[in-house]
């Protein structure tokens, strides 16, 4: 059953039919051919897995994300990690990577990091000598830091999902998104010395008090989320709707770079993309349903229980396994499908579950970047007028160090576990 569905399922997106709609009708399909099941059931199971209050959260992250872009927050963003690393060698590469962290804070999204910021990074290291391949490429590979530094969409969905702490989590992603960047910043520095890149401009104090007094608003979006849902003054939800209602009185109020008669507009925007996404969602619980009907998970833990698998090498195997879905299918449908087949593989194997869904997230974010289906690839594409084979061969470098960097995550738990434990969260 499940390869027939499998297979329907790619057929079906081969055909261009929306994603969503080839998941629920390969779905209904299988289920009409292989079991007695009637319909009416299908859709309250549908209903039911979309009535869950941590779900809310994602459609206001996504709010948050298109005000953040439309107020016009990217420049001031950029200006304060210019300040801060831009004289350092390969000081454009550097501001890069710490602009999309601090983007990362505030969008939760990498299409808009590359939406909003990207074209700003890569004309900026254009100018101060890179090559265009590899602004591009940098520019592509760190948008990917929206997806895993809280508060990411990605990390909501999964722990949705999976059914864990979504604030846990959220904070679990923390350090391994900091990782990652300081990964891709010894690799810039490493890049650009060796080519004599962007030689260092000197340090101005002066311009850093400046532009950071112009971000800091902005900036307290992330801080005041992580310090609230690690606290427990908040749910995830809760601080989603307060960090919506803050960057939507920046806008609004304080900068005024969002009139109000493009409110409406921003949340017609957020109500289409948040659709898509939850009807992902919705479709997807039929299709778990034929996997746990044919006892799919069952099997799969049987499988790698009979190759003696241990906690890291039983990761690195779903890694592997990961990496290539991710290449082949977004990450959002890839984690409905995924995860519950998953989970009890996952704790059979003795993996932890939260490393679990952060190295999942991690890992099919790099389906992002990558072609055939990779949406941030088009986008950098898009925002750079290059073509999709171009940003392709630029991104080949900080792809590579961003595969590392996650397969280090892998084999070290205690980067994602550790904090959790220190701040007595898990």
């Amino acid at each position: 059953m499940s390869v027939i569905l499998f297979a329907l399922f790619c057929g079906l997106s081969a055909l261009g039919v929306p994603l969503a709609i080839a998941l629920g009708l390969a779905a209904v399909a299988t289920l009409l051919m292989f079991t007695p099941m009637p319909l009416d059931l299908l859709t309250q199971t549908m209903f039911s897995s979309m009535n869950s209050f941590l779900l809310v959260a994602v459609p206001l992250f996504i709010l948050v994300g298109a005000v953040m872009e439309r107020g016009r927050v990217a420049e001031r963003i950029f200006d304060f990690a210019e300040s801060m690393v831009g004289w350092l060698p390969g000081g454009l590469g550097h501001v890069n990577v710490l602009s999309s962290v601090i983007f990362s804070g505030v969008s939760g999204s990498s299409v808009a990091d590359i939406a909003s910021v990207g074209a700003i990074e890569i004309k900026a290291m254009e100018r101060h000598g890179f090559p265009k391949g590899y602004a591009v490429g940098m520019t592509l590979c760190t948008a990917t830091l929206s997806s895993i530094i809280p508060p990411s969409i990605l990390i909501v969905i999964a722990g949705s999902i999976a059914n864990v702490s979504i604030g846990t989590l959220l904070v679990a992603g923390l350090v391994p998104g900091l990782f990652i960047a300081f990964a891709f910043l010894v690799f810039n520095h490493f890049y650009s010395v060796r080519y004599g890149y962007n030689p260092p401009s000197p340090f101005n104090f002066r311009m850093v008090v400046v532009t950071g007094l112009r971000a800091i608003l902005p900036m307290l979006t992330p801080l005041i989320l992580i310090i609230g849902i690690a606290s427990g003054v908040f749910t995830p939800t809760e601080a989603a709707a307060i960090a919506v209602t803050y960057v939507l009185v920046l806008g609004v109020l304080v900068y005024r770079t969002i009139p109000l008669s493009e409110v409406p507009e921003i949340l017609v925007s957020t109500a289409r993309i948040s659709g898509t996404i939850l009807f992902i969602a919705a479709t997807s619980q039929i299709a778990a349903w034929v996997f746990t009907y044919e006892g799919l998970p069952e099997k799969l833990t049987a499988i790698l229980g009979g190759m003696s698998l241990g906690p890291t090498s039983g990761l690195l195997v779903i890694f592997v396994f990961l990496l290539l879905i991710g290449i082949f299918m977004e990450a959002i449908p890839a984690m409905f499908i995924l995860i519950p087949v998953l989970m009890p593989t996952v704790t059979a194997l003795g993996i932890d579950p939260i490393h679990f869904l952060i190295i999942t997230v991690m890992t099919l974010t790099l389906g992002l970047v990558t072609p055939p289906v990779g949406v941030c690839l088009f986008a950098a594409a898009q925002v750079s007028g290059m073509s999709v084979d171009e940003v392709v061969k630029g991104s080949l470098a900080p792809m590579t160090v961003l595969t590392l960097a996650i397969f280090a995550l892998v084999l070290f738990p205690v980067l994602t576990l550790g904090p959790l434990h220190l701040l007595g969260l898990y």
